[in-house]
């Protein structure tokens, strides 16, 4: 089953494209269908593991180390939920890409091959397998982003495209020095093993390397460069998935490594939340300024994954006592998957109806549309973090967390990390104000407004979507609501039954979610968000034009990280490096270097072949005057073994070349020439010679096997 689950879509990837070759809506239906029998699968293996059952796969022979997976209750929840994601973009795909796009095919190809190395991902029981996967993922996504093929999206894909790259193989050296230290990349071993390690050091390098693989994916600063660019260029279904589970995978590997070899680090802690922080605020910023609906739901996600992996954090400050910051984490996994999975499909309908994504020019299109306005706003509100939605037990107990900890370092007397620890509570808490500020812009923008010239064609539009479409959308945001109503009987449950993979303890006692307490961090959150829309976004980020208040993109276009720091550092390294390699272009280094160095062998070489050759004729002579009774005339002695033989002959040729071209058949002014003319001839008869002996086959034979021997132990 576990082999059904990964390699199952990539065959009907295959089956897929060509069918689509002959009956492109047969094709649609086909791609509906496998993700359909997909989510089945990993429903009833859900289930399986809920009854008890063990589900695990070893595929021996893979690059000598095998593939491994396993079924716990965690991967077989993000394997519903990567089914449960592409049924309903593929419901939304086939509305989507009706009649505006181009090389579908090619996009349902990769499609379901994504779907199959995302769920090796998380079916992987060892980062080897983790890591196979991650890039064939990485790759299969890749044709996503470029799918367009306009100048902006190749650009974004490249940049996409570099950044997985250079994230796995970082994380590929991070898993050679893991593996050499701890003996083992078994995820369910790693603690165990760091736990006898005293090589800490190499520990430290292999987790911050394996850290800058997997934060890549997942969109984590300074590596997040990719997501505000891939999410707008590519197609609404694919920045739905891309958002909402391909960033998880990414959390995936980083939970793998934070819960298990850095379970109770303190250190690593500080250092994960620093960064959590820093992308968690950033994000918001971003998403806050813009005024593209896409790029502010891919900025949203680049935050919210700064909120998750706050939680992660957390996890592992508190240790034992992690059971509120972990089992808030892994569902505010879960809720931002779900999240994403509603709000881009909704900004996908409202692209396939007018091909435009700047909120002046969408503004209003939702007015009038039921089951998109409901849509939009279970998701809006549940990232808001709104009581009675699901996204609200996810932040109150990663809030909780980091108060718990806040008040553990004041009872130890540490009040100024305590202090420090405030200030990230805060920090949490006005990232969490901006996520209802930009939340509250989309929506204003989209259903409230109207647009000043379009509104009238905008009301007309009755069938903006297909039942098809209808359906994926208002099912999706429907759980919303459903998750979040009765949370301890439903997100207590989720928690209790995947919380193993991130080693969450067994809370004190059930927590009271709707308590003054708790409900106090959501209202102040709430709060910071009304006033930021009000003080700023509508006061500061729209101005009027020709008497209508319009969206004003005022982010400074020069403050964009990739394009002012790490492209010109590449730059820089690139030119430092063609300033060195110029040097061969020119005719100093030829004139220089390369000249006198192969003169210099050549000298070397030819005065190692005469003294060979004079050894050798020495021997000779002293043998045949002593052992062999030389006092008869021989025409020749052979002394030594080919390669000896042909090594002395050498000096000889050398020799009889430099008589013939210089002494005899050069005039004395082309000497100079007649000598390297005469050398060149010298070598030739050497190099004959040498090649046609038994040693230099015997000569080649043991590099080869050097070689192989070398392969062997390394590979």
């Amino acid at each position: 089953m576990l082999a059904f689950l990964v390699f199952f879509p990539m065959i009907a990837a295959v089956i897929s494209y060509l069918v689509g070759r002959r009956n492109k809506a047969l094709r649609d239906w086909v791609v509906i269908a496998s993700c359909a029998v997909t989510l089945i699968a990993a429903a009833a293996m859900l289930v399986g593991v809920a009854r008890g059952a063990a589900y695990a796969l070893v595929i021996p022979g893979f690059c000598g180390k095998g593939l491994s997976f396993e079924l716990d209750g965690f991967r077989a929840l993000y394997a519903l939920i990567a089914g449960v994601m592409w049924l309903a973009t593929s419901m939304l795909s086939r509305d989507y890409f009706a009649h505006h796009y181009h090389n579908r095919n090619r996009y349902f190809f990769f499609y379901l091959m994504t779907l199959g190395a995302t769920l090796g991902v998380f079916l992987s029981a060892d980062l080897f397998t983790t890591f196979i996967f991650f890039e064939v993922m990485s790759f299969t996504s890749y044709t996503w982003v470029a799918h367009d093929e306009t100048p902006g999206a190749l650009r974004a894909a490249e940049t996409y495209l570099a950044v997985a790259v250079i994230g796995g193989m970082v994380m590929l050296m991070g898993l050679f020095l893991l593996e050499r230290t701890l003996g083992t990349l078994r995820i369910d071993a790693l603690y165990e093993a760091a736990e006898h390690c005293a090589d800490r050091g190499t520990l430290w390098a292999a987790g911050i390397c394996i850290l800058f693989g997997f934060g890549a994916k997942a969109g984590m600063f300074p590596l997040h460069i990719w997501l505000p660019k891939a999410h707008p260029v590519a197609p609404a279904p694919a920045s739905a998935l891309l958002s909402g589970i391909l960033t998880k995978s990414g959390v995936f590997g980083i939970i793998a490594v934070s819960a298990n070899i850095f379970r109770e680090s303190k250190a690593w802690g500080n250092m994960l939340l620093v960064l959590a922080l820093i992308t968690m605020l950033g994000g918001a910023m971003l998403a806050v300024f813009s005024v593209n609906l896409k790029r502010t739901l891919a900025c949203s996600s680049m935050s919210q994954i700064g909120f998750i992996l706050t939680g992660i954090a957390m996890s592992c400050l508190l240790g034992e006592e992690n059971a509120l910051a972990a089992r808030g984490a892994l569902l505010y996994m879960l809720n931002h998957s779900l999240f994403k999975l509603v709000l881009f499909m909704a900004a996908g309908v409202v692209y396939m109806n007018l091909h435009k994504l700047n909120l002046n020019d969408v503004r209003g299109f939702g007015r009038g549309k039921p089951l998109l306005h409901f849509a939009f706003l279970m998701g809006a509100v549940g990232l808001m973090g709104v009581p009675l939605f699901s996204g609200y037990v996810a932040k109150t107990l990663i809030h909780e967390g980091i108060v718990e900890y806040a008040e553990l370092l004041a009872e130890e007397g540490l009040g100024a990390l305590s202090l420090l620890h405030k200030g990230a509570e805060w920090i949490y808490l006005f990232s969490g104000g901006l996520t209802g500020a930009y939340m509250i812009k989309l929506y204003i923008c989209l259903f409230w407004q109207k647009h000043p010239t379009e509104q009238a064609r905008y009301d007309a539009m009755e069938r903006y979507m297909s039942p098809l479409s209808a359906v994926a959308l208002t099912a999706s945001a429907a759980l919303v609501f459903l998750l979040g109503v009765q949370p301890n009987l439903t997100m207590d449950a989720i928690a209790d039954f995947a919380g193993g993979y991130l080693h969450a303890a067994a809370p004190a006692h059930a927590v009271a979610y709707f308590s003054l307490t708790n409900l106090k961090g959501a209202c102040i959150s709430l709060a910071i968000g009304v006033l930021v829309y009000c003080l700023v976004i509508r006061r500061l980020l729209m101005r009027d034009e020709g008497g209508v208040r319009v969206y004003a993109d005022l982010w400074p276009a020069w403050f964009d990280i990739e394009e002012r720091v790490y492209r010109p550092a590449i730059g820089l390294l690139l030119r430092a490096g063609g300033a060195v390699a110029s040097l061969g272009s020119e005719p100093i280094l030829e004139k220089r270097i390369y000249k006198p160095l192969i003169a210099l062998l050549t000298g070397v070489g030819t005065l190692a072949a005469r003294v060979c050759g004079t050894v050798t004729d020495a021997v000779a002579y002293i043998l045949a005057r002593t052992v062999l009774s030389a006092n008869r005339r021989r025409a020749r002695v052979s002394v030594g073994n080919p390669v000896t033989c042909a090594v002395g002959a050498c000096a000889d040729g050398v020799t009889e070349g430099l008589n013939q071209t210089v002494l005899r058949e050069r005039p004395v002014e082309h000497h100079f020439v007649g000598f390297f003319a005469g050398l060149w001839d010298g070598l030739i008869d050497f190099a004959q010679r040498v090649t046609h002996t038994m040693s230099y086959g015997l000569i080649l034979f043991a590099i080869g096997l050097c070689i192989t021997i070398i392969y062997l132990l390394t590979y």
